[in-house]
């Protein structure tokens, strides 16, 4: 019978430290297989009030004999006048060499636990090794992971959440203080962006949230939330002066973020420095100046779902062990 992990059994076998090793070892021994991720339109339902159309998002990898994963990702907007989350996953994940399916795996938590130790990951070479003010920009469901895994590569002396939604941003940081972090919660984003070492954005915005001429020099910029071409939480100057990083080049560029700048010449495909794989490979030594303004601009890579996917079910399998 095929083993299913819940979400608390995903959070709880991806620790930080360990899921950002597993990564920065799987971008750097380049083995894995990752086509582009397939985006599906999804009408909204009928008597829906939204504009704005959903998505399915299908992303497939492989590691050639050892293992092999897909996940599927629903991004439904008007779920959240429903008070429902906007975004929901599954993720299968089969044996490489027989082909049989192994474990499926709560979505939501693996992508929540990757996604952020992805960007934790990058800010490792890419935020000042001083950097100890961390923004955070939005109340989604990555918030909290976010802080808890850049305090992984940062030790934070504070970390500011700033929300559409001052009680979900209040919300958030009371969930980062009951782990120990040092957070609160902010109403002025220009002023906070200002104060800033390192801003993470985590929305689904379809407008520039942060604007360039809020950062000062040396400031960090993690775009996070964007994955479509409409939908952009930077503008034009925050791109412009920055020295750009992806996770990966293809998926990066059709972001809002990189696409809308690099379709009006605001940003030229080789102004993207490099690539999570050339940054873990030594390849590229990441910030070269503490003066440098540095964009990672994220939209999902399915090496990093099959690698957190397997640690998952080594744990699993561990534990399984011991219990006998």
């Amino acid at each position: 019978m095929t083993e299913f992990l819940s979400h608390s059994a995903v959070e709880d076998a991806l620790h930080w430290p360990q899921l950002i090793e597993q990564l920065r070892n799987w971008f750097a021994d380049g083995k894995v297989e990752a086509p582009p991720r397939q985006v599906l339109s999804i009408p909204a339902p009928a008597g829906s009030k939204a504009s704005d159309p959903g998505s399915m998002l299908i992303m497939p990898a492989w590691l050639p004999g050892e293992a092999l994963g897909v996940k599927v990702v629903t991004y439904c907007p008007w779920n959240a006048s429903q008070g429902e989350a906007t975004i929901n996953a599954g993720y299968m994940l089969f044996n490489g060499a027989t082909g049989k399916l192994q474990t499926v795996l709560d979505g939501d938590a693996l992508t929540i636990r990757r996604t952020a130790a992805a960007s934790a990951l990058a800010a490792d070479y890419l935020a000042r090794n001083d950097a100890r003010h961390h923004l955070i920009v939005g109340t989604g469901q990555l918030a909290r992971s976010v802080g808890e895994a850049y305090a992984s590569v940062r030790a934070p002396k504070k970390i500011s959440v700033w929300g559409r939604n001052p009680e979900k941003a209040l919300q958030i940081a009371r969930e980062l203080a009951r782990v120990g972090l040092p957070a609160e919660a902010v109403t002025n984003l220009k002023l906070a962006c200002e104060k800033a070492d390192i801003v993470s954005t985590v929305t689904a915005s379809q407008s520039p949230i942060v604007q360039g001429d809020w950062l000062r020099p040396g400031t960090h910029l993690d775009l996070i939330g964007s994955f479509r071409a409409d939908m952009r939480e930077s503008d034009d100057l925050a791109i412009s002066q920055a020295e750009v990083f992806v996770d990966d080049r293809a998926g990066a560029q059709l972001a809002g973020d990189l696409a809308q700048p690099l379709a009006t010449g605001h940003l030229q495909p080789n102004d993207i420095k490099a690539d999570l794989k050339s940054l873990c490979c030594g390849e590229h030594p990441g910030r070269t100046s503490k003066n440098s303004y540095t964009v990672f601009k994220s939209a999902g890579v399915s090496l990093e779902d099959l690698a957190a996917a397997v640690q998952v079910n080594t744990v699993a399998r561990e534990n399984r062990s011991t219990a006998c």
